[in-house]
C-alpha cells in the first residue's frame, strides 16, 4: 500500500489498521509472535470466552487478534488517544462485543469508566513504556483490583536489561540495520505514519488533538522484566514472569 491509497481511502479503517501494523512491524519484526504468545495464555488461563481489558489499546489491534481467535470474547479497549481510537472505532462499528472507553491511565479515577468491575485478561503491547516508574507502579496496583482471582495480566514492552550493555548494544546494532534496510524498501516510520494521518480528512482533526495531549513522544521508562515482575507481585498478583522475549522485549504474565 502507498501513502496515495492511504490518503485516498481515508474512511476504510481497515487500510488504516494495516498501514499501523506495518509501521508498527518496521520496529519490531517479531510483532505478531507476542501477540500469538499471548492469546495462547488467555485460552489457556482464562478459557474461550474471557472478559478482556484491553488496556492503551491504540487502534485495537490486540482486541482484533482475540476476536479472530475466541469469538466469544469481548473486550474493553482503553486510550487517550483521539486519532487511534477513531480508528479503532471505525473498525469495531456494530459489533456489540467491544466498548471503547476514552480515558487517561495517569487519571486516578480512571477505572470508573469502564463498564465492568472485573476482567478474567488485561492485556497491553508497546505502550505502557511512555509512563515513568511511579505512575506504572500505580497503575499495575489498580490493575490488579481489577482482575478477578485466577484473571491474568500481560504486558508486552520494550524491557531493558541494564545489566548487559554490550548485549544490548550488538542487538540495537543489528535491529537498526535492518530498520534502514526496510526503509530503504519504502517501510513507513512512526513520523511519517502521523504526518500520513494529519493530511486524511477524517483523522486529520483527531491526529492534531493528539499531538495536543502527547506531544511527539512521551519520556517514559523501559525498567527490565525483573522490575515489572518484582512490582507486578507487590502489587497483589500472585505470580509473575516472563512468557515470551525478544532480544528486546518481553511478555511478562502475572496470575492474580
Amino acid at each position: 500500500m502507498t501513502d496515495a491509497d492511504i490518503t485516498a481511502t481515508g474512511a476504510d479503517w481497515q487500510a488504516w489498521q494495516e498501514s499501523w501494523d506495518r509501521q508498527q512491524e518496521w520496529y519490531m519484526p517479531d510483532r505478531e509472535d507476542r501477540f500469538r504468545i499471548m492469546l495462547d495464555m488467555v485460552e489457556a488461563v482464562a478459557g474461550r470466552a474471557p472478559r478482556v481489558l484491553d488496556l492503551a489499546c491504540g487502534t485495537g489491534t490486540i482486541t482484533a487478534r482475540l476476536l479472530a481467535r475466541l469469538p466469544e470474547a469481548t473486550s474493553t479497549g482503553v486510550d487517550l488517544d483521539p486519532a487511534l481510537l477513531a480508528i479503532a472505532e471505525g473498525t469495531f462499528a456494530g459489533d456489540d462485543r467491544v466498548t471503547l472507553v476514552t480515558a487517561d491511565l495517569k487519571d486516578p479515577d480512571w477505572p470508573a469508566r469502564l463498564p465492568y468491575d472485573s476482567y478474567d485478561a488485561v492485556l497491553t503491547a508497546t505502550a505502557l513504556h511512555w509512563l515513568h516508574a511511579e505512575p506504572l507502579a500505580a497503575l499495575y496496583g489498580q490493575v490488579a483490583e481489577l482482575v478477578r482471582d485466577g484473571g491474568v495480566l500481560m504486558n508486552a514492552d520494550h524491557m531493558i536489561d541494564e545489566t548487559t550493555p554490550r548485549i544490548n548494544a550488538a542487538e540495537r546494532a543489528m535491529r537498526h540495520a535492518r530498520m534502514d534496510a526496510a526503509k530503504r524498501d519504502g517501510a513507513l516510520d512512526w513520523s511519517e505514519w502521523w504526518q500520513l494521518a494529519a493530511k486524511d480528512p477524517v483523522l486529520a482533526g483527531p491526529t492534531a488533538r493528539r499531538f495536543e495531549i502527547y506531544g511527539e513522544h512521551a519520556d517514559g521508562d523501559m525498567p527490565s522484566a525483573r522490575w515489572h515482575a518484582r512490582v507486578l507481585r507487590e502489587k497483589g498478583f500472585g505470580e509473575a514472569r516472563p512468557v515470551w522475549c525478544s532480544p528486546s522485549d518481553t511478555l511478562l504474565l502475572a496470575v492474580k
